[in-house]
């Protein structure tokens, strides 16, 4: 028991690295794509136009889907463990 909750503390510290790494990449994608927006239409500042769609971005759903990171491999996991032990 004591193996399977280091190995869970273990793949909980991995997913974080990958998490933020995600969150990170997916952010500046999007402030790419709303920096080559602005410049096809150039209107008003593109700072504050850049900022608006990031603060809109951060709630959007694509923001949220990125929290399967944690979800899915442990539920897999928490099943895995289930199946071979219990079943």
């Amino acid at each position: 028991m004591l193996a399977l909750a280091r190995f869970f503390i273990l793949g909980f510290l991995v997913l974080t690295v990958v998490y933020v790494s995600l969150s990170l990449y997916s952010r500046a994608v999007r402030r790419d794509k709303l920096e080559a927006k602005w410049d096809e239409h150039p209107e008003g500042d593109r700072d504050a136009f850049v900022q608006a769609g990031l603060k809109e971005y951060d709630h959007s759903l694509r923001r949220k889907l990125i929290l399967g990171v944690y979800v899915v491999p442990m539920v897999l996991i928490g099943i895995i463990v289930y199946l071979t032990n219990f079943h």
